[in-house]
C-alpha cells in the first residue's frame, strides 16, 4: 500500500516525510512505526544490523522499554530522488532517571511506494542534567509551535 508523499522528493514533501516519521516515532508505537518499511527494509542502527519489518518492530519494543520518556524531532538535511538525509535530535531518560540528548543522521532510500527500504543510523548519546532539557511537551506528537532542532540551537 503506497505511503505518500512518493518520490522523487521536494524540498516539501522531504520535510513532511521527515515530520510524518517523527510523529510516528514520537507515538511510541512499534507496530505503527514499522509499518513504514518495507517488508524487507534493512536497517543499521549504531551497531546493529536489522531487517525486515519483524525485527524492527522487536527493535523498537526494545528500545522504547529503555528509552523512558522518549521525545524526538527530525530535520531533512539533503534530498535526492528516492533518498533524504536528515538530523536529529532526542532526549529521554533511562530507569534510574538519568537524562540524555541523543544526536545523529540517518540515510534514508524509499522504494517507488513510498515505503523505506534502507536506513542507516549514527548516534551519539550525551548525559544531560534535567535542568537542561529542552523538550517538554507532553508524550506524543510534538506541537506544531514547539521549536525545532535550528531554534533550540542543536
Amino acid at each position: 500500500m503506497p505511503r505518500p508523499p512518493l518520490p522523487p522528493f521536494t524540498a516539501e514533501t522531504a520535510a513532511q516525510k521527515a515530520r510524518m516519521a517523527e510523529d510516528a516515532w514520537n507515538s511510541g508505537d512499534a507496530a505503527r512505526v514499522a509499518l513504514a518499511y518495507t517488508e524487507d527494509s534493512q536497517w543499521r542502527n549504531r551497531a546493529e544490523f536489522i531487517r525486515g519489518r519483524a525485527e524492527i518492530e522487536a527493535f523498537l519494543r526494545r528500545k522504547w522499554a529503555r528509552e523512558l520518556d522518549y521525545r524526538l524531532i527530525k530535520e531533512v538535511w539533503a534530498f535526492h530522488d528516492n533518498r533524504i538525509a536528515v538530523r536529529f535530535a532526542y532526549e529521554w531518560r533511562d530507569d534510574s532517571g538519568h537524562w540524555f540528548r541523543s544526536y545523529g543522521n540517518e540515510n534514508w532510500e524509499f522504494d517507488a511506494e513510498g515505503l523505506m527500504r534502507l536506513r542507516i543510523a549514527s548516534i551519539n548519546d550525551l548525559p544531560i542534567a534535567e535542568a537542561d532539557r529542552k523538550y517538554h511537551w507532553p508524550l506524543g506528537r510534538r506541537p506544531d509551535d514547539h521549536p525545532g532542532l535550528i531554534e533550540l540551537g542543536l
